[in-house]
């Protein structure tokens, strides 16, 4: 298949989890024989970021402005076997309009970011990614979370199809490598600043670093403000690439995930960052959500806290009871939740879709030859 993707970016991982999961897919459906096209507009916060210049398997194609990128959109449209828009586009409603208009490919909206979608839309706040017919028009609305979400895309947003196409990792990027002494940690956050992960942030991070002044903790990220609420065992890197991301992984005793409160609230919203430690090897302390356990095993591939009493007894554990739970949660990854996978889910649930559209059309086209007939 040719695929056409208008995203966010893929060119630059900073700041964001759109460009590493669309690096590894795109990899991935490479890989199955196909080719991706990614449109994405050249915003001056991503481009003095940028880490990926060249989009192996497919083209990149950066852009200053919509009118600029429309000729070159239509042109890759016109035998785009599917083309998928996505959340946080910022020409998103004008790249759907395009889809629309090509006779060729399946449209698709993926929604990377659902939970802050349909937060936006139950606040009365305009999404600036979806026009104003909701996504009625798309042949299948894909969610990076599911559960609950899936109903509300139809109900809110009037999605006529549904499916969950979850987070995922490269296994041939993400894996076991040597410690870097410069990221050594009892434990590690790596997460761009966001006010609404701050109270989990606090109880999970903050507030076992206070009480175990022994213990190293590292933060890695972006967007910090000036009075974080620092101490003085905690240690900070401002931003680190993807391909830095399994050292540090590799040299943390125990990674934090901290999920938003919006995708918490929601559930069944594994964040990319859960695929990657545990495909490097380490040992992963959560939050709680709903749906947590479709994906990992507390207790057995995965750490629990609810309360800083809880995120200090993981911090406690044996050195082996951590690489068992290590292993365990590595194993099911690579099995369930790798970039390979996700490719073929796409290629199947695109393939249902285009086999559903074929026998409507099939239906109504009998009729008009049985009334030729007679």
């Amino acid at each position: 298949m040719k695929l056409v993707i208008f995203g966010l970016t893929i060119s630059s991982s900073w700041g964001n989890g759109h460009a590493t999961l669309w690096r590894g897919l795109s990899r991935a459906l490479a890989a199955r024989g196909h080719r991706t096209v990614f449109f994405e507009r050249d915003v001056p916060y991503y481009a003095a970021h940028r880490d990926l210049y060249e989009l192996p398997g497919g083209e990149l194609k950066v852009y200053p402005h919509w009118a600029v990128a429309l000729p070159e959109a239509r042109r890759a449209l016109a035998d785009a076997d599917a083309a998928i828009v996505t959340s946080y586009c910022p020409d998103g409603v004008a790249a759907a309009e395009a889809i629309f208009d090509a006779a060729a490919p399946l449209s698709v909206f993926y929604d990377l970011d659902t939970p802050v979608t349909l937060d936006a839309i139950e606040r009365g706040r305009r999404v600036d990614y979806i026009g104003p017919r909701g996504l009625a028009d798309f042949d299948l609305v894909l969610s990076f979370t599911g559960g609950g979400a899936l109903d509300a895309l139809q109900t809110s947003l009037g999605a006529r199809r549904v499916a969950a196409l979850y987070g995922s990792v490269d296994g041939d990027v993400y894996l076991p490598s040597a410690p870097a002494p410069r990221y050594a940690a009892d434990l590690s956050y790596i997460g761009t600043y966001a006010e609404d992960r701050q109270a989990a942030l606090d109880m999970l991070f903050l507030e076992p670093a206070r009480r175990l002044p022994g213990f190293r903790f590292l933060i890695a990220g972006a967007q910090y403000p000036q009075d974080f609420p620092w101490s003085e065992n905690i240690y900070f890197v401002r931003h680190i690439a993807p391909p830095e991301h399994p050292a540090l992984y590799s040299s943390s005793r125990l990674t934090l995930n901290v999920t938003r409160r919006a995708m918490a609230r929601m559930g069944y919203c594994p964040s990319g960052r859960l695929f990657e430690a545990a495909a490097c090897g380490t040992p992963i302390l959560s939050d709680a959500w709903e749906g947590l356990d479709d994906f990992f095993a507390p207790g057995d591939e995965i750490l629990v806290a609810r309360s800083s009493e809880e995120a200090m007894d993981a911090l406690t554990m044996s050195d082996e009871e951590m690489k068992r739970i290590a292993a365990r949660a590595r194993a099911r990854v690579l099995e369930e939740h790798s970039a390979a996978r996700r490719a073929g889910q796409l290629e199947e649930l695109l393939g249902d879709v285009r086999s559903q559209a074929r026998k409507a059309a099939s239906s109504k086209a009998a009729p008009r030859r049985l009334e030729a007939e007679s």
